[in-house]
C-alpha cells in the first residue's frame, strides 16, 4: 500500500478496510486481535498508533473508533451509485428474460453505462464475427433493449429465429446485418429480423 508503512502495519491497514467494507463499521480490537492470533491488545495498539501517526486513519478512544478510510468511502459510493444488470448467455425470442435459464451472473455498472436496470442488459459476446470493430469473444457488451437502431450502430437481433451480435445497416428499404470480419458473410433476413438492443458500451475483463 505505502512505502512508509510496514509489512504489519499495511496487513492492519488492510484487515481495517476489509472489515469496513463488509461491516460499514470498523473492527474493535479484540477483533483484530482474534484475526491476527495475538494474545496482547498492545501489538495491535502500537500498529493503530503508527497507523494514526502516519495519517491513514482516524482515531478515537471508542471500541470502534477508527473512521471510515477514505478509500472504504469511495468504493461505497461508487456500489451505492451502480446499477445491478444480468449477464446473459442467450437472448429469447421473445426478448431479454431475467431467467436462470439465461442469467450467467450478475455485474454493477456505473450510472454513466447504464441509465436504469430495466432497459439495459449485459451480453457475453461469442465468436469473432465483429473483431475489426474490436469486439472479441469473450467480450461484456451493455445493451440498451429500448433504444432505436440507427444506420451503423452494433445491435443484437434475432435473425430467422438465431441471434446475432452485427453492425445494423439499412440501405434504402432493405435492411441487413453487417459482419465486421472479412471471414463472415453478410446476414440478410429470409423471413425476420428483429432488433433486441442497441449495443452502448463494451467491458473486456483480463485475467
Amino acid at each position: 500500500m505505502s512505502e512508509h508503512l510496514t509489512e504489519k502495519q499495511e496487513a492492519v491497514l488492510r484487515f481495517i478496510e476489509e472489515y469496513q467494507m463488509v461491516h460499514g463499521k470498523s473492527p474493535t480490537i479484540k477483533e483484530m486481535r482474534e484475526n491476527f492470533n495475538v494474545s496482547s491488545d498492545n501489538s495491535i495498539l502500537k500498529h493503530l498508533k503508527a497507523l494514526k501517526e502516519k495519517g491513514f486513519i482516524q482515531k478515537d478512544d471508542t471500541p470502534r473508533g477508527i473512521k471510515l478510510l477514505e478509500s472504504v468511502k469511495e468504493k461505497l459510493v461508487s456500489v451505492a451509485s451502480s446499477i445491478k444488470l444480468p449477464i446473459l448467455g442467450a437472448i429469447p425470442a421473445g426478448g431479454p428474460v431475467v431467467t436462470d435459464e439465461y442469467v450467467n451472473g450478475w455485474m454493477n455498472v456505473g450510472e454513466d453505462m447504464a441509465e436504469n436496470a430495466e432497459d439495459f442488459f449485459i451480453l457475453t459476446v461469442n465468436g469473432d464475427s465483429m473483431i475489426d470493430a474490436g469486439i472479441f469473444d469473450g467480450d461484456l457488451v451493455i445493451v440498451n433493449s429500448k433504444k432505436e437502431p440507427r444506420n451503423g450502430d452494433v445491435v443484437v437481433a434475432l435473425v430467422d429465429n438465431g441471434n446475432t451480435l452485427k453492425r445494423y445497416v439499412k440501405d434504402g428499404d432493405k435492411v441487413y446485418l453487417k459482419a465486421e470480419n472479412k471471414n463472415f458473410s453478410d446476414i440478410y433476413p429470409l423471413e425476420e429480423l428483429l432488433v433486441q438492443g442497441t449495443v452502448t458500451s463494451l467491458i473486456r475483463q483480463y485475467g
